[in-house]
C-alpha cells in the first residue's frame, strides 16, 4: 500500500473530509467548544438540543452565528 494513504503519526488510513453542515451544536466543555451534532435541518438540530439536559450546549450556523442555547 501507498504511504500516501496512510497517516504519519497513527497508522490509520486517510479519510476525505467530510462536508460541512449548515447548523452545529456544540457543547462548552472544559477544554474549550466541541461539536457534538451536526445538521442540515434547522428543526432537527433544535429538537436535538432540546432533547438535552440544560446545560452548556449552543446552536451556531455555519458562519459561527449563535442561534440557540440550551
Amino acid at each position: 500500500m501507498s504511504r500516501a494513504f496512510v497517516k504519519e503519526d497513527g497508522g490509520e488510513r486517510w479519510m476525505p473530509p467530510t462536508t460541512p453542515h449548515a447548523y452545529r451544536v456544540l457543547w462548552q466543555g472544559v477544554g474549550g467548544p466541541e461539536v457534538v451534532h451536526e445538521s442540515d435541518d434547522l428543526l432537527e438540530a433544535l429538537r436535538w438540543l432540546s432533547s438535552r439536559p440544560q446545560g452548556a450546549f449552543e446552536l451556531r450556523d455555519h458562519a459561527g452565528a449563535l442561534l440557540a442555547t440550551a
